[in-house]
């Protein structure tokens, strides 16, 4: 059997979850489904589904597999059209947050498209972690500071972050004058930190953190950033979102003489070995706007 045919039928089944679907979509029986996926589980020498009378789940293998299958696949469709090969088009999946398509992402979206006609872009906006083989992800652009192993993590830029409240909350609750203070205010958290510490460089260079709390915690920047224009205490928020309100007035800086701990701002996909230019390009796009 053609070992690239059985690559793009594994593809198909990994994709639609069922040995039927793949042989509806592709066109052919569902026993030469069964045969191909048979010859996949062979040529890697282990199972690669578990298969059950409900549903179809990758085993360890069949995930690793399925990495380099859709490499495989990709291969082949660029050597079946060279001519295009250097010029981004196809369907680029990309995962991020809210804040990220909103403030990183969306600005760069009508120059790219308008350059790269034959270029689709699907945003998948969730503001948590997702699978990038399970969920047919190619890149996902994330904000922290400790890429996840076994994936590829190239560097765009900086997300830099502002300590504020609205001049209402801190007439009411006082000014805080020391990082100790932050324990005495309501901390509007973001999820993913809750119940954890706030980092900030002093002016001599020297790393801090304090522990703080508060009685709201989203995984949307935005919603802390208007609860805490509407006065209900203290956030740490990406400058880029806060910015409009700063300069309004809403929102005044707390503890400038602090600097709160920046995070980088990545784009991970699965492998270095082929990166289409749909890709490439995309990230380029996010770099320079960043910049």
């Amino acid at each position: 059997m053609d070992r690239v045919i059985a690559a793009q039928v594994y593809n198909r089944i990994c994709e639609l979850g069922s040995l039927s679907a793949a042989a509806r979509a592709l066109g052919i029986s569902r026993p030469m489904v069964s045969r191909y996926l048979e010859q996949m589980e062979k040529w890697a020498g282990t199972r690669l589904i578990n298969r059950s009378t409900r549903k179809l789940t990758l085993t360890a293998a069949g995930e690793k597999v399925l990495l380099k299958t859709r490499t495989l696949s990709q291969l082949s469709q660029e050597i079946e059209d060279q001519s295009a090969s250097d010029l981004p088009a196809g369907t680029l999946r990309v995962a991020c947050a809210h804040f990220t398509a909103i403030h990183m992402i969306a600005p760069v979206l009508p120059d790219l498209l308008s350059r790269y006609p034959q270029l689709r872009i699907e945003l998948d906006v969730n503001n948590h972690p997702v699978s990038l083989v399970g969920e047919r992800i190619d890149v996902a652009i994330r904000i922290t500071d400790n890429p996840e192993p076994g994936m590829i993590a190239r560097r765009l830029g900086e997300c830099r972050s502002v300590l504020c409240a609205s001049p209402a909350y801190l007439a009411h609750s006082g000014t805080p004058q020391r990082l100790e203070d932050l324990t005495a205010h309501n901390c509007l958290h973001y999820s993913f930190f809750a119940g954890q510490s706030w980092r900030f460089t002093t002016q001599e260079g020297e790393p801090v953190s304090m522990a703080v709390s508060g009685n709201l915690s989203a995984s949307i920047s935005s919603l802390l950033m208007d609860a805490a224009i509407n006065h209900c205490g203290i956030a740490m928020l990406p400058e880029r979102e806060a910015q409009s309100a700063l300069e309004q007035g809403k929102l005044v800086p707390v503890l400038p003489q602090l600097k709160p701990t920046s995070l980088d701002i990545y784009g991970i996909y699965q492998s270095r070995e082929y990166q289409p230019a749909s890709l490439r390009v995309f990230l380029d796009e996010i770099v320079r706007y960043l910049r």
